[in-house]
């Protein structure tokens, strides 16, 4: 019998190994485990995985016994920030070699909606995503636009998008709600002087309107809803009124009568009866005379005043001048006219009113 030569049983022993390892190595690779050998040759499972990194494309592969994303980039000495987006999640296992983990870094970007511009941080690279982490609402038909750089200093740091409006959009808007003036009369007050006894504060409402828009110009804008945030609060003023405003002349009366004392402490009694005339001319005189503006006004209760919101009286031009402020039972008033009644009852006021012809003048 031939013996077979040394070479060759040195060739078959390690034929045999290498056919060895690579059933070991495919084992592993199909199994998704790490292999090992220890000093004696044998084969034994690894806790150890190769984790592939790539961090915006830069590529970094570590063997780690790591056992989530989270840790095996902790202890590549990775740092993640808020806006960097890694997938997996940073919670995900890892289970078996040929684990590849993908980090895309957040960078500022600007988005520009109108004349509105939304500054945010995000890894994402989709335009619409993007708007709508910036706190936008998009619509059908909008369009959004990577611009280039505005500033070349600026060139790789900030990313601008801008929103062409080509669909719809909700708007809000916060609008005041005025507050209103309540008067009330203080008959302890002298005629004529005023006091806040409370300020009034503004309302506030939230209005939203459904608005559209081509190529970001606005063509319509309804109002879809509104709520009351804040109620408004009324002014309180308080009037000083003269006693006799507590009789007050009514067009149910033929005439008014009651006492008054005058400046010089005579005590007099005073009527008062009304009338309804134009009193357009009577105005004209007043503006060249008095120095006050020629037109008039009907209060809400009919009485005619001017645009101080004085009554206008006819009275004895003798006894009160023209443009001098005389009390009233409908609250102080100017004598601007007068009449032949003064000829039987100098200490008569005609009030003028709109009572009778109810026809605004």
């Amino acid at each position: 019998m031939k013996l077979a030569r040394k070479s060759d049983t040195i060739f078959i022993l390690l034929s045999v190994f290498i056919v060895v390892f690579v059933f070991a190595f495919l084992i592993a690779k199909n199994s998704g485990h790490t292999f090992a050998r220890n000093e004696d040759g044998v084969f034994f499972e690894s806790d150890e995985h190769f984790v592939t990194f790539y961090d915006d494309g830069e590529k970094l592969i570590i063997k780690t016994k790591a056992e989530t994303v989270g840790d095996a980039l902790e202890k590549a000495g990775f740092v993640i920030t808020d806006g960097d987006i890694v997938e997996p999640g940073l919670d995900t296992k890892i289970d078996g070699d040929n684990f590849f983990v993908n980090i895309y870094r957040a960078r500022p970007v600007v988005v520009k909606d109108g004349s509105t511009s939304k500054y945010l941080m995000t890894a994402s690279h989709d335009a619409k995503t993007i708007a709508i982490d910036a706190g936008l609402t998009i619509y059908d038909g909008d369009e959004i636009k990577l611009l280039p750089n505005r500033n070349f200093l600026e060139a790789g740091a900030i990313t601008y998008y801008e929103v062409t409006r080509n669909g719809g959009r909700e708007v809000t808007v916060d609008v005041e709600i005025p507050f209103e003036e309540e008067t009330v009369k203080d008959y302890n007050m002298a005629p004529g002087e005023r006091e806040i006894r409370q300020l009034g504060e503004v309302g506030m409402k939230t209005e939203t309107y459904r608005v559209l828009y081509v190529d970001n110009a606005e063509i319509s804008r309804e109002l879809i809803s509104e709520a009351v945030v804040r109620e408004p609060v009324s002014r309180i003023v308080a009037v000083g009124a003269s006693a006799i405003e507590r009789r007050p002349l009514t067009a149910g009366m033929g005439r008014n009568r009651y006492t008054v004392t005058r400046a010089d402490g005579v005590v007099i009694e005073r009527q008062e009866t009304y009338y309804d005339l134009p009193m357009s001319g009577v105005m004209a005189i007043a503006a060249r005379e008095c120095g006050v503006p020629a037109y008039y006004e009907i209060r809400s209760d009919g009485v005619k005043v001017d645009a101080e919101g004085y009554v206008l009286v006819a009275a004895d031009l003798t006894r009160y001048p023209r443009c001098s402020v005389v009390e009233t039972s409908l609250g102080l008033g100017k004598v601007y006219d007068t009449g032949t009644f003064v000829e039987s009852n100098p200490e008569q006021f005609d009030l003028a009113t709109d009572w009778t012809n109810r026809n605004g003048r």
